[in-house]
């Protein structure tokens, strides 16, 4: 038989990992999943700029197979799942609110006692997302990134200002929930009004329109459809 091809999903933190690995893992079912948590949310940090970032996610890509003992081959491809954080919404929409003591996502903005630095934090990361939008491969292996807005526990939750505490009860509660039904998690995250489906670059044009980016919406459901198909095919043959 031969060896299963690796699924390496990229995630910012450990709730993001209970919440879509186990799932994940079923609907890659020919291949095996792993994921790979980032802490911390890569496309945003201080240093990191479109030069520079595709060869710093091949680092953690490298650092992942050397733990393991695999080549670039063993990969069938690289799934990276990011927090939009509502960084494309226009600059005066990141609202001067000094009776904040952390940024707070809300329906007309960003709400932040440091509108500046939130300027450019969305000016670095909208940057770093282009960069990675157009790019196909990392270390020569199939790449893409989908986007969860305005974070995870907004899309599977709609909750856009969770504590870690409640991020971290929320997606052993979403696990729980499908772990033994696919199909209702597959439609949940594929057919509901959040969800962004079609073609990937015009998912990425829609997220990037005027308020979307701090709304609820997710293309991930473009990464399930494909790999859906892809076993329809394989049973047809």
């Amino acid at each position: 038989m031969a060896r299963k091809k690796i699924v390496l999903v990229i995630v910012e933190g450990s709730s993001d990992e209970t919440a879509l690995g186990v799932m994940l893992d079923q609907i890659y079912d020919k291949d095996s999943v792993h994921v790979h948590i980032m802490h911390g949310d890569i496309t945003a940090r201080n240093g990191v700029n479109p030069q520079n970032i595709v060869s710093k996610i091949g680092n953690e890509v490298r650092i992942f197979t050397k733990s393991q003992h695999y080549t670039a081959k063993d990969f069938k491809q690289i799934i990276h799942i990011v927090d939009t954080d509502g960084v494309y919404i226009p600059d005066e929409n990141v609202i001067n609110d000094l009776t904040c003591d952390r940024i707070s996502y809300e329906s007309d903005g960003i709400h932040t006692s440091d509108p500046q630095g939130i300027i450019e934090r969305n000016k670095r990361k909208t940057d770093n997302l282009y960069r990675l939008k157009s790019n196909g491969q990392v270390w020569s292996i199939p790449y893409r990134v989908y986007y969860m807005s305005c974070n995870l526990d907004h899309v599977l939750h709609n909750n856009r200002n969770s504590t870690d505490d409640a991020k971290e009860e929320n997606s052993y509660a979403f696990a729980r929930k499908y772990r033994n039904n696919l199909e209702g998690f597959i439609k949940f995250l594929c057919e509901s009004d959040f969800s962004v489906n079609g073609d990937y670059k015009k998912s990425w044009e829609h997220i990037e329109e005027g308020m979307h980016s701090i709304e609820r919406y997710t293309n991930l459901c473009i990464c399930i459809a494909k790999e859906l198909e892809n076993n329809e095919d394989t049973k047809e043959r």
